[in-house]
Order: structure tokens, then sequence, then C-alpha cells
């Protein structure tokens, strides 16, 4: 029987399984359905004695079942074997102790209530799952299990447990991996011996990977750990080749667009800038600056991601290339993602560039040009200068936020987009700027100051040429960084508020960052920290509710008795726009000791005499996001010193981030070990809009072969024909994915 692949699955499985895997995973074609990879195999043989188990393993035990019990989360009553139809729609628990005769292990089941009748006491099954502690007794977490000594199996299903590798899906209770496995059994027996594969024969061939119908049987029901192995890399190498082709016809489609060509010229704004430097560029900003010039030299469109830490030197290196632009005629765009920072970067360009940007002004240079700001709060006269100033062209470089996107905003020339912090903006608002260029399309620079390793800037930003900016300019202060756990030695947490009167002393600034503005935990998970009220982790994986996270309300209102003699202020993003600038600006001039703050200064004005930052609750936050925050500070002459301040204790998960944080400032490394303790979906940025990230088996962190590979193939075969003509079946999917849902992270770029 010969068998389309985009077949509905209720042809092979019935209606009603065919619902279930509609309804429960979205699974409603045999293409799917096989896309459902294994997430691991049980060898035949080989169970983990529970004396041998450890703390984070992913173990597959075999015992008999102790003792049981359910009750309801609800009601909290006991539920009894008889009631447990009562219960099926209900949130309930499923206590199951199992024991290998000298070991006991305990797995809870939730909302599973018929386990109850199956797994009763003396019952033979499988239990497997991840490995945790609490107190003295071993669990698994997330556990699944099959009962082994079942009566009146069919053939089929002796067959099936007797296979030398077990297959084990991500499934549900509705849906168990057992019922799973016997669902594409039936689908692979009715495929065709052969299958319209996405990945050409040619490149089969040279890369040695498995044809399609093959690994498909393999990966399902292997024999061997080879097998496994195999039909794994040849699918890794698929997602990589889709995605990789995706970006490649991306970066085909904006190299055939036209671009008026910023050739630097010599003698010019630029020139008599680089004199002026009271500073020599590092060896990168150099280098990432002729990396830039050659694209802008170019009739098509630059289109950079420019990457480095806080603090090492991008604004200059941005700055050179809208110079190269004004100095041929055109004028250049920097977009910022909030009104603070692009006030922060008109005042930082306008005294970079002195009189050379007083053009038309009394003392003005030669070569000057006019620097415009455009933000929402302007008022109206200043708008209107703002608008005139772009419109006419006398403003070579325009700074604003999302107010430079609307519609009555023109350009007389618009050569340059420089858009900071790129993960702030869309593709549709960077779209819109680049439509105010008319026939031509701008340049684009993209800048963002969080690390990205090499794997994921491939993936994510992988239409985007990469530039990276790793050394920090001479002169700039050293940072150091401890963890101060505040439940385990209070004492500690009373010395950081000492240390905190002593830096004010010497004449320096303090940064109190908390996660949460007041006191409404209902709306916590609105507000500016990344996590909210939840599960507190302990020491041995153990998990308690948490108290809520702190806020600046809470701290302001400590502090104000501990700090009472010192001049100590709030900024959050609730606060009005002019307000908050009003904080910003009295904080800039020295005019606030200690300021308690969202992490709406994590992309704040730059303060120099700024010495110290204790961030409260630093567990709440990502790894990253310290590493961001704390760059806040060290910017002047004087070293600069970060408190992570948490409740919890020693030993735990959560805490070691926060060890990782303070042994290193080197940004890479804290991403890289950031990014590893994140899911895939978190990653590639889908996991909060709670759509399916189309990759399955391929890792962005782990896979950086498969995808270099796969991106030279997508490069060859897109050079030649972007339009895939000669491979339709690859067409298809590709089309596939960008229809889908599931490579919405790939708008980001």
């Amino acid at each position: 029987m010969r068998t389309d692949i985009d077949r509905k699955l209720r042809d092979f499985l019935g209606a009603k399984t065919a619902k279930t895997f509609a309804d429960v995973l979205e699974i409603e074609t045999v293409g799917e359905l096989l896309r459902h990879y294994p997430r691991r195999y049980l060898k035949k043989g080989e169970l983990t004695p529970f004396d041998e188990l450890e703390v984070g393993d992913q173990a597959t035990v075999n015992g008999r079942v102790k003792k049981v019990t359910a009750r309801s989360l609800d009601s909290k009553v006991e539920i009894r074997p008889d009631e447990v139809h009562k219960f099926r729609k209900r949130r309930t628990i499923t206590k199951v102790v199992v024991t290998d005769g000298r070991n006991d292990l305990e797995a809870a089941f939730f909302n599973q209530p018929w386990l109850l009748t199956k797994l009763t006491p003396g019952t033979s099954a499988l239990f497997w799952g991840e490995v945790t502690m609490f107190r003295t007794t071993m669990q698994l977490k997330n556990p699944g299990t099959e009962i082994l000594d079942e009566e009146d199996l069919t053939e089929a299903e002796i067959e099936r447990r007797a296979r030398p590798f077990r297959p084990l899906y991500p499934a549900t209770a509705k849906l168990p991996t057992a019922t799973i496995e016997r669902s594409v059994k039936i689908v692979l027996d009715s495929l065709d011996e052969r299958l319209d594969d996405p990945i050409p024969d040619l490149i089969l061939r040279n890369e040695k990977l498995l044809g399609l119908r093959e690994a498909l049987q393999l990966v399902h029901l292997p024999d061997t750990e080879k097998d496994i192995h195999d039909a794994q890399q040849r699918f890794r190498f698929e997602e990589a080749l889709v995605m990789q082709t995706i970006l490649a016809q991306r970066r085909a489609v904006t190299d055939a667009l036209n671009a008026v060509p910023r050739p630097r010229v010599e003698g010019r704004l630029l020139d008599e800038f680089d004199q002026r430097l009271p500073f020599q560029l590092t060896e990168g900003q150099a280098e990432v600056g002729e990396e830039i010039f050659a694209d802008l030299a170019r009739p098509h469109p630059m289109h950079r991601l420019l990457q480095g830490e806080v603090g090492s030197g991008k604004t200059v290196v941005a700055l050179r290339a809208m110079l190269s632009v004004v100095d041929n005629g055109g004028q250049a765009a920097l977009l910022a993602p909030t009104e603070v920072l692009a006030v922060q970067h008109h005042k930082t360009l306008t005294k970079m560039l002195g009189d050379l940007a007083e053009q038309g002004m009394l003392g003005g240079a030669e070569h000057a040009t006019k620097i415009g700001l455009l933000t929402g709060s302007l008022n109206a006269a200043g708008r209107r200068t703002a608008m005139l100033d772009a419109a006419s062209g006398s403003a070579g470089i325009v700074v604003g936020t999302h107010a430079l996107l609307e519609d009555k905003v023109q350009f007389a020339d618009l050569g340059l987009v420089v858009v900071d912090e790129q993960h702030r903006f869309g593709v549709e608002q960077r779209a819109a700027l680049s439509a105010k260029s008319g026939d031509n399309t701008p340049h684009v620079l993209v800048m963002t100051a969080t690390p990205i390793p090499r794997t994921v800037a491939m993936t994510v930003f992988g239409d985007l040429a990469v530039s990276t900016l790793t050394q920090l300019p001479a002169g700039r202060s050293p940072i150091q960084s401890s963890v101060v756990p505040a439940k385990e030695k209070p004492e500690w947490l009373q010395r950081a508020w000492n240390r905190v009167r002593e830096e004010v002393g010497k004449g320096h600034q303090v940064y109190v960052v908390c996660p949460r503005i007041g006191d409404d935990v209902k709306n916590a998970g609105d507000e500016e920290g990344e996590f909210a009220a939840g599960e507190e982790e302990q020491a041995g994986g153990k998990k308690q509710q948490a108290r809520p996270p702190i806020s600046v309300m809470q701290v302001a209102e400590a502090l104000g008795e501990i700090l009472h003699d010192l001049r100590v202020d709030i900024l959050h993003g609730r606060l009005p726009a002019d307000e908050k600038d009003a904080v910003m600006s009295r904080f800039a001039a020295g005019e606030i000791d200690v300021l308690i703050a969202t992490t709406v200064i994590e992309v704040g004005v730059d303060v120099p005499n700024a010495s110290t930052m204790v961030i409260m609750d630093a567990d709440r936050f990502g790894i990253s996001q310290l590493h961001q925050l704390r760059g806040r500070v060290g910017r002047g002459k004087v070293p600069g010193l970060c408190l992570l301040v948490t409740d919890l204790w020693p030993g735990s998960r959560s805490y070691g981030r926060l060890d990782a944080v303070a042994s290193t400032t080197d940004g890479f490394e804290l991403s890289r070990i950031d990014l590893e303790t994140r899911r895939e979906g978190d990653v590639l940025g889908v996991a909060q809009s709670g759509r399916r990230t189309s990759l399955k088996l391929l890792s962005v962190l782990r896979d950086e072969d498969i995808i270099l590979a796969a991106r030279h193939v997508a490069n060859s075969i897109v050079s030649v024909n972007a339009e895939l003509t000669e491979y339709p079946v690859l067409r298809s999917v590709v089309r596939s994915a960008l229809e889908s849902e599931t490579t919405e992270y790939l708008e980001k770029t």
C-alpha cells in the first residue's frame, strides 16, 4: 500500500485514536506522528539498581509496588479505588512507593487517578523519570510507568516488549508512550519503501546520511545504539538544513535589493572625528569598523549584527558608520528601545562630536552636521523642529524611539538605520523605518549588549553578518561580584548596607535593583523582573512555595530607616516618562545617593560615579540579565562592586547560577552557561509565546558542526537557485516551515 506522508492519521489508526492525537499532541498526519521522535530509549536488561541511582540522573527502574495512595488536590480527600471514576476530570495526585526488596523509591503522578487501580501493591512495573531527593527519600520527577505483569497480551504486544530498544516518547496521561509506540508501528508497517526525501540524494551521499524511509524506521524501532545515532544525525541535519535554507534565502533577497553605496570619503567629517578621538580604537573596534565600511561601499544593503559587552565601545563603532553615511550626503537614524536610552545616546553622540555636531551654529566646525532627537514626550515645537530637520536633511543623524516609526516622520535621504538592543524590536518595526528611504533600501546595523554564542547567532540571527567586540577599552574599571546568602548569613546583608553607606561616604552612588515594583502579587508577572512568585529551589532539588519577589516599594520602606540620612529615590517602569527622565537626570547629576529601581536601568544612562549595585532576590533574574545589570557600575575610575542577594541556601541549582555570575565577568562564558540551563524553545525565543519550536532533535548549543555543514549546503543550493525549483521536496518543507508559527523566532531577525 503506497502511503502519502501527508495523509491523515485516521486512515490508519481509526477516528477515535486519531482524534486523541489531534486533541492531545496536535498531531493529525502520518508525517507529524513520525516526526514525534522518542525522547530516549530503554535498553532491554539495562535497568539501574535502586542503590546506584544518583540525583539528576534520567533513570529507568524495575520494581514492585509497595504502596499506592491517591487524593484530590481540590478537596484534599483520599480517593478509594471504587471512587476513581468520580475524579477523572479533577486535579489529583497518586503517590506510589516502589521497592526492589532492599530500597524504596517514590513516584508522584498528577491527574492520573486510574493508576490507583492498576498499580496495586505487588504489581511489577517499569518506572522512569529524573531522580531527585526529598529529605532522605529518593523520588522520580515527571515519572512514567508501564506495567509488566499484565495478562492476555497480544502477540504484537509481546513482540513490542521483546525489542532490544524500547522508545520512550513525550507523552501524556491520555496518550501514554505505549500507545504512541503501537501507533507508530502501525503507520511504519504501511509506509512505502521509498519516500520523497527533502534532502537531495547527492547531499545524502556527500554527508553520509540515511535516507528518509530508513531513518524513520531506525529512529523509532532501533536494534542497536548505532541505529539510534545514525537516524538522529540525519534528522538533526535535516532540521538544520531547512532553517539554514530559509536564512540563506533571506540573505539572497537582501543581497538583491538596491542600496546607495556610502564609501568612506577622505578629508571630511569621519576623518576629522577620528583625528580628535581622545583615545585609540581597540583592535576589535578598528577591525569591525573596516567590515562595516566595506559593507557600506556596496550597492546592496548592509545587514549586520554588532554584538559586544556593555562598555565594549559599540557606540563609537556605530557613530563612525553614521559619519561615513553623512559624508556621502545621506542620513542615519539611531533607534533606541526607551526614551531614557534615546536621550542618553543623543547626549553621548553630541558630546563625542563636540563642534562637529554644531552645523549652522556659531563656532561649528567646517564639516559639521546636526544631531536630531525625536521622542514621544517632546513638546509640539520641539517635535516640529526635529521632524523638519529630518525631512529637510539638515540633521545628518536622528536619534529616537518608536516615534521615528510614525508615518508622518520623513527623511530626505535615509542611508543607515542603527538599531540598539536588537531583541527589543521586531522585523516589522525595522521595516517601517527602512521604508522611509524611498526606492533604495537603507543599510542596517543592529546592536546588542547580550553576548550570543556562535551557534545561536548562526540560527536566530542567521541572515545577518555578525561582528563581535570582545575587548574592553583601556581604563575600564574591574567589577567584583559576591553572593550574599541573606537567609543563611543575615549579618552579610547588614554588611552590604554598611558597604552602601561607605561607598556614598566616598562620594560614590549606588543602585539597588528589585524584581518587582509594588506589593500586588497578582500583577507580578507583568513587572520587570524575569520571575514572579512561584516555587523556590532549595538544596538537593527540593522545591517549596516561595514568598513573592521583593519589590521596590518594600525595599524603599526598609531602607528609609537604614539609610535615613542619605538621598534615596525610586525608579520603575510605571512612572510617567517625564518623571523617569527627571529621576535618571538627578541620579546622573549626583543629586541622588541610592537609586532603588527595577530592571528599567538595564539599558539606562551612563553614570560613571555609580560604583556599587545591590541586586535583591538575584535568583529571580537570568544569568545574562544579571551580567547586563552589573555592567551599569564600574564605568568610571573606581572599581565596581555587585552584591547578589538571595534567600536560597548554597547547594541549589539556582544558587549555582549566582556563583557562576560572581566567578567571571566574561559575558560570552556566562551566556553559554545561561543557555545551557534553558530549554531550546527559550533559546529560540518561542517558549514564552507557547508556540512549539520546529527543532526537535537539533540543539543550537550542542550541534555546531551540523549547523555549519547545513549552512554550507544551504548556501550552495540557494546560490544556484534561490527558488529551489530543482529540489521540490525541500522547497515544500521550507514553505511549510515558513507558513507555520513554529518559525516565528526567525522573525526576530
